[in-house]
């Protein structure tokens, strides 16, 4: 067994629900008004093990974007580095879960912090420094006037610094293969960089506790809400290492998460 199956099977048997209570509660009970009356827009970031990385990306995020103010939202997904106290260093309110579950159970639980804490908007990047905060303001335009509800990056539309062919492949491939699912045209379903209302969040089922990228994006589109793209970057990891894992596993992994959504979505509608 992989050290990423491994990480997987732990996950399953660990109860999310309760970890999430706790690690909300206790967001609470460290930052207050600050955790309960969060500005218009929350940026929420998840990152294990991103020493060296977390504080220079969340420096890097505006006060203000779009005239709306900004919280800085990083959850650290059971790092045992300097992570934590890099994130605080750098100006963002840190939720420190004990126990590493996966990006995908990170980010559910800081769209439930923004929510809770009363954000409109949310967006996403990832700790590693490769998309550019600049392009958050165009993510944004669509949704604040009325036009989108989520809006995601796409690096075909725009760019990618990346070399790995194989991953570019899967990119496509898995963006016709989600087209063909929902009926709507989507040419990038694994970027991190995306704006959304925070409503939406609460609105699907987000289950998947590492890759849920899909599964967010799927969802939402089963929901009937008005999802866009936007050309954007990806540039190339200078710090650290990717924790996606081999590409093999990476592919067969994401494949059972569309397959799963769409069957789950799709039986929800029948009995609807």
């Amino acid at each position: 067994m992989t050290t990423r199956q491994t990480r997987a099977a732990a996950s399953e048997a660990i109860d999310h629900e309760a970890v999430d209570a706790a690690a909300a509660a206790a967001f609470a009970t460290e930052y207050g008004a600050r955790a309960t009356a969060l500005p218009p827009l929350a940026i929420v970031i998840a990152a294990y093990n991103e020493e060296g990385a977390i504080g220079t990306v969340v420096e890097a995020l505006p006060p203000v974007i779009s005239g709306l103010d900004v919280a800085k939202i990083v959850v650290s997904d059971g790092s045992s580095d300097g992570t934590v106290k890099e994130a605080d260093t750098a100006g963002a309110l840190v939720c420190d879960v004990p126990v590493n579950r996966g990006q995908g159970a990170a980010l559910r639980l800081g769209y439930r912090l923004a929510r809770e804490g009363g954000a409109q908007y949310i967006v996403t990047t990832d700790a590693d420094g490769q998309y550019n905060p600049a392009e958050i303001p165009d993510l944004l335009a669509p949704i604040l006037a009325g036009q989108a509800d989520f809006v995601s990056g796409s690096r075909t539309r725009g760019s990618e610094e990346t070399k790995d062919p194989v991953r570019k492949l899967g990119v496509r491939v898995f963006a016709l293969t989600i087209s063909a699912l929902t009926g709507q045209r989507v040419t990038d379903p694994s970027f991190g960089l995306r704006a959304m209302r925070a409503e939406v969040t609460g609105a699907v089922s987000l289950e998947q506790p590492q890759y849920q990228s899909a599964e967010l994006l799927m969802g939402v589109l089963a929901h009937g809400y008005r999802v866009a793209e936007r050309p954007a970057t990806i540039h190339k990891r200078t710090v650290g290492q990717s924790k996606k894992g081999h590409n093999a596993l990476y592919g067969l992994h994401f494949a059972g998460v569309i397959g799963g959504t769409w069957w789950r979505e799709r039986r929800r509608r029948v009995s609807r």
